[in-house]
């Protein structure tokens, strides 16, 4: 099912043509001179998000992750390969309270800065394009 998609990233992805999301560093955390992680922060912009809910959180984060593969290897409104952007990000949802998390988690893309101001429609309903304002990430 996913052959297609990875042969697609495969022949269009060197890792120079993997766009980093510009974001501005709020804090690094090292421990013994390794990254344990960064937090940082992400200005205001469009990203195709799904959200899901398996058994597992593990297997929400992959199969979010490759229905949004989908959508950049071309099943889109555009018929083109989107371009990479990293991070892909992972929302991990909690309960009102922020003290237990839920089994959904939001995995997301964000849209290269040429696709901001018109992103191609995604064929699979589930994913969604969202403008979010400035957001705090933590990445390790």
């Amino acid at each position: 099912d996913m052959a297609e998609p990875i042969q697609q990233l495969t022949r269009n992805n060197s890792p120079q043509e993997r766009q980093a999301i510009p974001f501005t560093l709020i804090q690094r955390k090292e421990k013994l001179g390794d990254l344990l992680y960064e937090k940082r922060q992400y200005g205001k912009a469009k990203w195709a998000c799904i959200r899901m809910k398996e058994k597992q959180y593990e297997q929400s984060i992959c199969l979010g992750f490759m229905k949004l593969m989908r959508y950049i290897c071309e099943q889109n409104s555009s018929g083109l390969y989107l371009g990479i952007t990293i991070p892909i990000v992972t929302i991990v949802h909690t309960d009102e309270a922020q003290s237990e998390m839920r089994q959904a988690v939001t995995v997301a893309y964000y849209l290269p800065e040429v696709l901001q101001d018109q992103p191609p429609h995604p064929f699979d309903s589930d994913i969604v394009i969202e403008e979010w304002p400035s957001t705090i990430v933590y990445s390790r």
